[in-house]
């Protein structure tokens, strides 16, 4: 259930990620708002994983997911630049939540 709610909390990041910019610096209510509630619900998911989650792991898998996820939808929705070095990167940061999990 840990490894769940972990997952959970790092999806979760992605979408407080992609929550920052409609914010414009802050200034618009209801994206700051949405914002802050994303960001409070993604940490909260993952203390609560780090009950049984090794705090290392599961904190290298929430930033992996939400690094992942972020770059993905950059590319998806935005449009960013998708190169040879990028993808290793990614392929990188997979295998090693994978890893973290296997090990």
């Amino acid at each position: 259930m840990s490894w769940f709610v972990l997952v959970l909390a790092g999806l979760v990041e992605v979408a407080w990620s992609q929550s920052i910019k409609p914010t414009q610096n802050f200034t618009k209510p209801v994206p700051t708002l949405i914002c802050f509630v994303l960001m409070v619900a993604a940490v909260w998911l993952l203390s609560v994983a780090m009950n049984s989650v090794p705090t290392g792991t599961a904190y290298a898998v929430f930033t992996g997911i939400g690094a992942v996820g972020a770059i993905t939808l950059g590319v998806v929705l935005d449009g960013d630049a998708v190169s040879p070095g990028r993808l290793a990167a990614l392929a990188l940061i997979v295998g090693g939540i994978v890893l973290a999990k296997l090990t």
